[in-house]
């Protein structure tokens, strides 16, 4: 009996390569941080903001890659959230950069073996946090650290939000938009073509996205790592290369508001083992990448 329910009762014609076109509204936030989804896998975006689908959490949580990044930038917003000044001593701010990681590891980590690896990790690169974060607070001064902005899209129906890691009012009246990376931060090049979350962070600032500051001009984007070396990575960052990015987004979200383009699957994975959460949704695997997907309407467009 088993088998037999297993057994399709007649040949059925493998799924085409899906890309939905739902009808407007869409959805009417839009974070930052799903911009390159929608650029690299769209349909992910769809069933995730359209049809309000999320993954069930594990059975069995793992100490994964998502709660490393979580945890450790729960240690450097602890850190600022202490308040550390220009002129506080290094061994001082490193000693309490310390005893929070401690802190945050004990009350967030159950796993000993992660506690471990995680603050041997911090303790490896805590000198080299403690000198560049005294350099970033002489020059300005936090002022956005993970708070909520937001910037409607005219027209649209749909309201971009973001909460950045970390905004700094430098002492001329520019900010500095950071954000912290677990792993290896993304290329100038990635900047252009998928990953838009700094560069579109810096456009919500000029555009007045953010309470604490109002519409400011913006000196740059860093990455801070919070790995390998600790290092601050500069990136490229002009006006020009700012709203060549706004203008690109906005293109992007009219093609899908206005129905011109589907919510194709795996559009432009970054490499061929993408794993994504709506695989089996999109019935991966009955389609190749190499399928061509075709735009269909779903949904009641009136």
């Amino acid at each position: 009996l088993a088998e037999a329910v297993a057994r399709p009762p007649a040949p059925v014609a493998p799924a085409r390569r899906p890309s939905p076109i739902p009808p407007a509204p869409l959805f009417p936030d839009l974070p930052v941080t799903d911009v390159s989804l929608l650029i690299r896998d769209p349909y992910a975006v769809y069933a995730k903001r359209v049809l309000g689908l999320r993954p069930l959490l594990p059975l069995r949580p793992q100490p994964d890659a998502s709660l490393r990044g979580q945890t450790l930038h729960a240690i450097v917003e602890a850190l600022l959230n202490s308040r550390p000044t220009p002129d506080t001593p290094p061994e001082v701010l490193k000693a309490r950069f310390l005893a929070l990681t401690d802190q945050v590891l004990a009350d967030e980590v159950p796993w000993p073996a992660a506690r471990a690896f995680w603050q041997a990790r911090i303790a490896r690169i805590a000198d080299r946090i403690v000198t560049d974060e005294l350099a970033r607070l002489a020059e300005g001064t936090p002022m956005v650290v993970e708070n909520r902005g937001r910037v409607a899209i005219p027209g649209m129906g749909v309201t971009l939000t973001a909460k950045p890691d970390r905004i700094d009012l430098l002492t001329d009246n520019r900010v500095v938009v950071y954000d912290y990376k677990s792993g290896t931060p993304p290329t100038d090049a990635q900047l252009r073509h998928f990953d838009k979350q700094l560069m579109l962070e810096a456009a919500m600032a000029r555009r007045g996205g953010f309470d604490a500051l109002g519409p400011v001009d913006v000196a740059g984007l860093r990455y801070i790592q919070l790995g390998g070396e600790g290092r601050t990575h500069l990136r490229e960052h002009s006006d020009q290369i700012e709203g060549e990015t706004w203008d690109g987004f906005i293109r992007l979200l009219q093609s899908y508001v206005d129905g011109e383009a589907g919510f194709t699957a795996m559009r432009a994975p970054q490499s061929t083992s993408y794993a994504g959460d709506y695989d089996h949704l999109a019935r991966y695997g009955e389609w190749a990448l190499t399928d061509v997907a075709v735009p269909r309407k779903v949904g009641d467009h009136g």
